[in-house]
């Protein structure tokens, strides 16, 4: 009988570890963490894990991509362009200083009319930061 008692509880357990094991292996990608944009626990760990990811790849082909308004409000792609800046290629580099550039339209324009004035103002300081330093590293090296 006691062995029926615990059934429940190891049932909840290995769907809690399979649930656990899924959520581990699942593959981070570039899209992963980029449009999670409030302050949530889940939002900042997976943007936090979406940085390292694009940070610690040396496949930089998501440098090219257009991101929605949302990837700007989350600041991972600038911030990966920042902590890149010195790996980048001199046309990647441009790539990205463009985009810090062009973040102020996608985010004021349509496209961020769905994100707070808080994430707006945020995105724009960093983005207007990152451009800046993609400029300096574009005049010491291009």
């Amino acid at each position: 009988m006691k062995i029926l008692d615990r059934t429940p509880l190891v049932a909840v357990l290995i769907v809690a570890a399979a649930a656990v094991a899924a959520c581990s292996s699942t593959t981070v990608g570039t899209g992963s963490g980029l449009t999670c944009v409030d302050d949530s626990p889940h939002c900042v760990e997976s943007r936090q894990r979406t940085l390292r990811y694009l940070v610690d790849n040396n496949d930089r082909t998501w440098i090219k991509a257009h991101p929605p308004a949302e990837a700007y409000a989350s600041g991972v792609r600038l911030f990966a362009m920042q902590k890149k800046k010195k790996e980048l290629s001199c046309e990647e580099l441009k790539y990205a200083r463009a985009e810090a550039d062009k973040a102020p339209a996608v985010l004021r324009g349509p496209e961020g009319a769905k994100l707070t004035h808080a994430q707006v103002s945020r995105a724009l300081i960093l983005a207007s930061e990152v451009s800046r330093e993609l400029a300096k590293e574009m005049k010491r090296r291009c």
